[in-house]
């Protein structure tokens, strides 16, 4: 029985990940390629090697939509032509025939944990990086702003413990890809000497190593807080670390990140402080790790609403395929927009769709097992 039904649901599976995936690479992501080659000049080979990139991350949202699909139309087929009801007359119930949809819906949540996590962020920032290589090869492609990097130093203490104290703090207002502009940095990396350099702009200077600040002014103050010297200047070279830069070079958007990324950007945005910047990368890393589950929730729903006694043929079962996708989309969209703005829980905004609808598959396996 295993045997036969996973030979059913296996090709059904592969389908809806072609057809799903085809569907949504073209909508979102053909349609403006043709258009950049049109009107902006795109090289066609150009176009293609984008289009491959984006691919993985529209196959990452096809595996639970897929999921749902093959169970939804393998065991409609078997219940509309009564092989369920002849595999429960042998003795076998709902909950076991039930039982191989929900393990391959497993081996497809490991499957999207895996694209969704090592392939489809580091492919979507490429095909991000070649698009805009090709098209504005001349423009910066990083903007930021708010650049915010404290450097601590760990002073031991008399009983044994170690004690943060701040080293450095770098500050920009933005970063254009080019020269951070706006920035205050508070040194005291020298013993018995702080220094706050105030400066219009500065550029990291790879040859030799140094910052080149332009327009600024240096305030030198001794450890006991006492005035030392203040320094204007129109260009001066500082030793300072490359960190702040390295920083926002790897800065990524939230779909480039994996869950590791998103977590060492959070440390960050904990540190600058952005409540809302750091409610939403909260939620996102969330959504990551709810997202591959959506295949056993889906796989569940599938599964149960199949198995009830019915005639309905592939056209209707895509029907309902299609509005149990939406809905689900809707609530998980809300509750993510939701839980951005503080009513909800991070985790609570991420996972209340999965549990929303586990709880209406179990409630429909129930139902059809007692008939």
């Amino acid at each position: 029985m295993d045997r036969y039904l996973t030979s059913e649901l296996i090709p059904t599976f592969l389908f809806g990940v072609g057809a799903f995936s085809s569907i949504g690479v073209t909508v979102d992501a053909v349609f403006d390629l043709v258009r950049k080659i049109v009107e902006s000049g795109l090289p066609v080979e150009i176009a293609i090697q984008v289009f491959l990139l984006q691919l993985p991350e529209f196959i990452v949202l096809a595996f639970p939509m897929s999921t749902l699909l093959a169970c939804l139309m393998t065991y409609s087929r078997l219940s509309s032509e009564s092989e369920l009801i002849a595999l429960r007359g042998c003795g076998v119930s709902v909950y076991r025939m039930v039982f191989t949809a929900v393990i391959l819906s497993f081996i497809a949540t490991g499957i999207t944990f895996l694209f969704n996590e090592q392939i489809a962020p580091a492919a979507k920032y490429q095909a991000n990086v070649t698009l805009n290589n090709a098209l504005q090869s001349d423009k910066p492609i990083l903007k930021q702003q708010n650049i915010f990097y404290p450097e601590y130093r760990d002073d031991p203490q008399p009983d044994g413990t170690n004690n943060k104290i701040l080293l450095r703090l770098f500050y920009a207002d933005q970063f254009d890809g080019k020269r951070m502009k706006g920035l205050t940095i508070i040194d005291r990396s020298t013993k018995g000497l702080n220094q706050i350099v105030v400066a219009e702009s500065a550029q990291w200077n790879g040859v030799q190593s140094v910052w080149d600040f332009y327009n600024g002014t240096i305030y030198l103050v001794a450890a006991d807080s006492s005035y030392r010297n203040i320094l204007r200047f129109e260009h001066q070279q500082l030793q300072l670390p490359r960190t702040p830069l390295t920083l926002t070079e790897k800065n990524r958007s939230y779909g480039e990140m994996n869950i590791s990324e998103a977590l060492e950007q959070l440390t960050v945005e904990r540190l600058g402080g952005d409540l809302q910047k750091i409610r939403k990368l909260q939620v996102r890393i969330q959504q990551k790790i709810s997202l591959p589950f959506v295949c056993v929730v889906f796989g569940l729903v599938g599964s149960a609403m199949g198995s009830r006694p019915q005639r309905t043929g592939r056209g209707t079962s895509f029907a309902i395929c299609v509005v149990v996708i939406f809905s689900y989309y809707l609530i998980f969209f809300m509750s993510g927009a939701i839980a951005q703005v503080g009513i909800l829980s991070p985790f609570m905004g991420a996972w209340l769709p999965n549990f929303i609808f586990f709880i209406v598959g179990a409630f429909l396996l129930i139902r059809v097992a007692k008939r």
